[in-house]
């Protein structure tokens, strides 16, 4: 019977309405009433881009990672900003598995009968990665600095693409999405190009019959609540305006839906404070990124502005990030789910480096540089023509987002993230009350990451669950139960709210939750010079409560003062100053060191030290994490 209630609870929580037009659209493309299964068009085969006229820009370099340049000799590529592939000037599988080479089997099928995992090919998002088209950025780039070879290479990659995924046939059309992020590359490129009023005929074509595809399944992406809504809102904006602007009328219908879909979209999943609604640093910036390529668009065509509520959640968005990014590397917390996604690379900074994309956000939406040196997150602005602004925002400062469960506490060199369970959308990790510590671009106390969306069941649970994080389980169970790949049930709520409070000394915050068994863990979290102290009391669980500290790499061993370590009590330094010191007032039922996991990327996973603390009655641990002055 709970399990009947819990269920009902979700399905509230989610929306009736997102829930309706979910059923509406699997129903209607089964039963062939959707009219994207009617959909039928050619293939535009021949020239996309013409021969480059503008001059080069003045910049560092093109991105050089991610395609082969000008029909060189083979070179390595990188697939999810990770994976090496050989790249050379023969177009890639569009069908296959790069890593594993393994073909989806009759992929010449409807876009609609191929399942979303596929045991014979693995993860479908592995198929994907190259039909995202990151390498028309990069040919884009090097074309534009006078590389005549890799314009021939564009057009030519581009012609086999177009041969071996005819309209709405195979994996590559299968997802709103993926075709989303096609056009919003393929118009980047062509912005970098100087050469978006004067597309080619076939480069128009392409662009509608993506657009065709996007629009009669938009209502889906809409019902997600998530990144699918704003990337097919995006591409219907820039698709149908670009249409529009070169005289084809039907492009004015889209563009029009495009930009009511994103207004809604920043008004609906961006909270005042600047979260979204994924709660995921990573789909965070997917989310951003595709907002600036919108913004971006919309200024090179000289459309009209869209609404104050709109620039406002961007704006609030953009801070969001940066106050999350650390300036010195780039680098952010791994909290949330993380599926390798990257969009709009026009630079060779790494996957982890967000500074790109918060340079742009700020120009676009607050009208300041976010950091004042010069670097690739510069160059990103001169490729888009926009002006690098001469005011320099303040450094990042802490932040309560309580529109998503966020208290960022920065102090000097560190920072300090608190989650805690703000859900109005669907949680997508079992993450209440974890902390992430950072100190000089380096990450101390961190999150498990995602590793991968179609893995084995013991992965899945670990690295979404409450194991991958810094937090407290009870009764070796999940913080809330998981009734589907991507669907936690019961979700959490905050109790006992200790807002952020800047102090002489330092910063505060707490917060704590009751779990649908009754289950109660408050945190208070005290970030000073020197450190950090974290305080956790619990009670109200039926056997056992373990507290997971997962730290940076290292050599911990206990200190020589705790050689004589009591019931309660432990204390490690890993050798370079640092030192981790637990205490409780009951005894610890154990107390030991196991080998953890954190994922990075996507499909990468590499060992951790956890330390692992169990109770078997309620109590309060303290635990001070210090490193030397």
């Amino acid at each position: 019977m709970r399990g009947i209630w819990i269920k009902a609870r979700t399905a509230w929580a989610l929306g009736l309405g997102n829930i309706a037009r979910a059923a509406a659209y699997r129903v209607g493309v089964r039963l062939g009433i959707n009219p994207v299964r009617r959909l039928q068009a050619p293939m535009p085969q021949g020239t996309y881009w013409g021969p480059v006229s503008s001059p080069p820009l003045a910049l560092s370099g093109a991105v050089s990672s991610v395609a082969g340049s000008g029909f060189r000799p083979a070179r390595l590529g990188q697939m999810f900003s990770r994976w090496p592939v050989a790249v050379s000037a023969r177009p890639p599988d569009w069908l296959a598995n790069p890593l594993s080479g393994q073909h989806l089997p009759d992929a010449d099928r409807p876009w609609w009968q191929i399942p979303d995992f596929d045991a014979a090919v693995g993860d479908i998002k592995l198929i994907w990665e190259w039909s995202r088209m990151d390498w028309v950025l990069a040919l884009a780039q090097q074309a534009r600095q006078g590389d005549d070879l890799a314009l021939d290479q564009l057009n030519a990659w581009m012609l086999d693409w177009c041969t071996h995924n005819p309209p709405y046939l195979g994996p590559n059309w299968k997802c709103g999405q993926e075709a989303s992020i096609r056009v919003m590359h393929v118009a980047m490129a062509s912005l970098a190009l100087d050469q978006v009023r004067s597309a080619q005929p076939d480069l128009r074509d392409w662009v509608a019959l993506h657009l065709q595809r996007i629009a009669p399944t938009v209502q889906y992406a809409m019902a997600q609540d998530n990144n699918h809504g704003t990337s097919e809102a995006a591409a219907l904006f820039i698709g149908g305006s670009w249409l529009d602007a070169l005289g084809d009328a039907s492009g004015a219908k889209w563009a029009a839906a495009g930009r009511k879909l994103l207004e809604n979209r920043a008004a609906r999943l961006i909270g005042e404070q600047g979260t979204f609604s994924q709660y995921s640093v990573n789909y965070h910036r997917v989310m951003l990124d595709t907002f600036c390529m919108t913004e971006c668009w919309r200024l090179h065509l000289g459309l009209p502005a869209f609404s104050a509520v709109w620039k406002q959640r961007a704006c609030a968005a953009s801070r969001w990030l940066f106050a999350l990014t650390d300036p010195e590397t780039g680098d952010a917390p791994n909290v949330g789910a993380n599926d390798g996604a990257r969009l709009l690379q026009l630079t060779d900074s790494a996957y982890r480096d967000h500074r790109p994309s918060v340079q742009l956000a700020l120009a676009l939406f607050v009208g300041e540089r976010a950091y004042a040196a010069d670097g690739p997150w510069c160059d990103v602005l001169t490729w888009l023509g926009v002006p690098l602004p001469t005011k320099v925002s303040a450094p990042a400062a802490s932040l309560q987002a309580d529109d998503g469960g966020f208290m960022v506490m920065r102090l000097g060199a560190s920072m300090a993230l608190l989650r805690y369970p703000r859900f109005r959308f669907r949680p997508s990790q079992c993450d209440a009350l974890h902390l992430d510590l950072w100190r000089h671009g380096q990450c101390l106390l961190g999150d498990a990451g995602t590793y991968s969306y179609n893995t084995d069941a013991p992965s899945m649970a670990y690295f979404g669950g409450v194991a991958g994080h810094n937090t407290v389980q009870f009764d070796g169970r999940d913080q809330m139960p998981r009734l589907g790949r991507f669907l936690w049930g019961d979700w959490l709520k905050t109790r006992g709210l200790e807002p952020l409070l800047l102090q002489s000394d330092g910063v505060r915050a707490g917060a704590g939750y009751r779990d649908g068994l009754n289950a109660e863990h408050h945190r208070q979290v005290y970030l000073h010079a020197t450190g950090v102290q974290v305080t956790d009391r619990v009670r109200g669980f039926s056997r056992s409560a373990v507290l997971r500290w997962r730290l940076a790499p290292g050599n911990w061993v206990p200190c020589a003062a705790g050689s004589d370590i009591a019931p309660g009590f432990c204390r490690f330094e890993n050798g370079q100053g640092h030192s981790l010191t637990v205490r409780a007032d009951v005894a610890f039922v154990r107390c030991e060191w196991v080998q953890g996991w954190e994922s990075q990327h996507y499909l990468e996973k590499t060992p951790v030290p956890v330390l692992e603390l169990e109770v078997d009655q309620p109590g309060t641990w303290v635990t001070h994490y210090d490193w030397a002055a």
